[in-house]
């Protein structure tokens, strides 16, 4: 192919990565209501209770996935909910956390029970586990990204997406909230969404 054949196509791969990143910049590839987000899934929870998406039903849910194991995003993240759900009030009664195992090798029942037992997560914390397969199931219905690793000094730990999920009383998805979020940030989104009734698609 010729110099002259080729500048065409430099072109067009340069209007695609402008665009790409000007897209990923308007949050065009960041879940939202016209992307399904959410649906039917079986699990366990820490008192080894089945349990599905019906979980979700009646209250305001802070859906998250982690696992025990994990040594910075998950426990921060269920820290600052645990932060913002104090400062919800009344509201907390209305509101909680669920944390679904994408590691279900080690955390069992029993261990997401301690696991969640720490003061300074949410006091309404349910944690999920379940079969490889049945967690698989959990995570695509919530566009979840995990995968197992390797560490150098033996055994392995997991890399996953570290969003949280707002769903309201309906089980419908009604914001997404950054790993990173404060507390005070956490509990205005939620307050938000209530504002709006139980059919928020908003925050």
């Amino acid at each position: 192919m010729s110099r002259r054949a080729l500048i065409p196509l430099a072109i067009l791969a340069l209007v695609i990565v402008v665009l790409t990143a000007f897209a990923a910049q308007r949050g065009v590839f960041s879940p939202s209501q016209s992307v399904a987000v959410g649906g039917p899934f079986q699990l366990v929870d820490q008192s080894g209770r089945k349990v599905d998406q019906r979980l979700l039903k009646g209250k305001w849910s802070a859906v998250f996935f982690g696992f025990t194991y994990c040594p910075d995003v998950c426990p921060t993240t269920l820290f600052g909910l645990g932060q913002a759900e104090k400062l919800l009030g009344d509201q907390a009664k209305d509101f909680q956390t669920v944390f679904i195992s994408i590691d279900p090798e080690r955390d069992t029942p029993k261990a997401m029970g301690e696991y969640l037992a720490n003061e300074a997560f949410p006091k309404a914390a349910v944690g999920l586990t379940g079969t490889p397969a049945e967690v698989a199931t959990a995570a695509r219905a919530y566009r979840v990204y995990y995968a197992k690793q390797a560490l150098d000094e033996g055994g392995y730990t997991m890399n996953h997406s570290a969003i949280t999920y707002l769903m309201n009383p309906k089980g419908k998805l009604a914001c997404i909230i950054a790993h990173d979020a404060a507390p005070d940030e956490i509990a205005a989104k939620i307050k938000a969404a209530m504002a709006k009734g139980s059919r928020a698609e908003s925050c």
